[in-house]
């Protein structure tokens, strides 16, 4: 099923994000977290692509062949294009396709500037329109609430967006946020500029400190003040941050629901614990 279809009149839809095992660890390292997360029964799962364009490691293929043929959840398998050349990614659709896998996030994907980026796609919106001529499958993109580090400012970034919603991008999933109002402003904008496909809030539990620090600093997401101050009061005490962490992020989508936002992904992290907790906290508020 294309995930822009699971989007109905007075439904809410509900996924979860996982990585693939490091490049040295087995792919059944995994499996425990799969099996958690599919129990709860998401509408589908996204799995990450770190490959950089290697045809040979289909670490994020086989996942998400395992979260639909084995545990029928759907699955959306990420596709990054920037180090890729036409024929890796017709190669990676093939092997989509021969694993029932239906949807794709269409990705540009971080520049190394250490390696010469490919010249054939050069942002999202080329790999968009070519796999909208190569397959029958369901597109999703990704939105930047905060506008993408790399755009002069957000009118920039919302056309760019238009563009790959006008390529065939049928449902969106933002980057992260911590601030709900940043949210609701950025939907309105995209409405304003003729974007119509269903978005999905992306949504990280801080559960690390110094991890989420990183993070913001590369993708430019703005950390709120209450935020901050719950960091530096349990930054430091594991246990600690993990709960307040969850308390936070639940507050977030219980908000969010309650203002209808449609969709809720959920970066876990490959967190079993994390993402299990939230799902049951937030799962009374879920129009399912």
């Amino acid at each position: 099923m294309k995930i822009k279809d699971m989007f109905g009149e007075d439904n809410n839809v509900f996924s979860f994000e996982v990585f693939p095992p490091k490049k040295d660890s087995s792919i059944e390292t995994i499996f425990d977290t799969l099996e958690q997360l599919t129990d709860l029964k998401p509408d589908f799962i996204s799995v990450t692509y770190g490959a950089g364009g290697n045809t040979a490691d289909t670490k994020t293929c086989d996942i998400a062949s395992i979260i639909k043929n084995k545990h029928h959840i759907e699955s959306a398998a990420h596709l990054t294009c920037v180090n890729s050349s036409r024929e890796s990614v017709q190669t990676i659709l093939g092997q989509f396709r021969d694993n029932n896998i239906e949807n794709i996030l269409a990705l540009r994907g971080d520049i190394n500037p250490d390696v010469e980026p490919k010249k054939e796609f050069r942002y999202a919106s080329d790999l968009i329109l070519f796999i909208k001529e190569h397959g029958d499958f369901g597109i999703s993109g990704a939105c930047y609430p905060e506008c993408h580090a790399e755009a002069a400012d957000i009118v920039e970034d919302i056309l760019n967006l238009k563009k790959k919603t006008d390529a065939g991008a049928g449902h969106l999933i933002s980057q992260l946020f911590f601030d709900n109002e940043v949210f609701y402003s950025f939907l309105e904008k995209i409405k304003l500029a003729g974007i119509n496909v269903p978005v999905e809030a992306g949504i990280m539990p801080v559960c690390n400190a110094a991890q989420i620090k990183r993070m913001v600093t590369m993708c430019g997401a703005s950390i709120p003040a209450k935020l901050s101050r719950m960091m530096q009061q349990y930054g430091e005490h594991a246990d600690s941050m993990r709960e307040a962490g969850i308390e936070y992020a639940t507050n977030q989508i219980i908000e969010l629901l309650n203002h209808g936002v449609r969709g809720i992904h959920l970066y876990t992290m490959n967190n079993a614990y994390v993402a299990r907790t939230i799902w049951k906290n937030i799962s009374p508020y879920l129009k399912r």
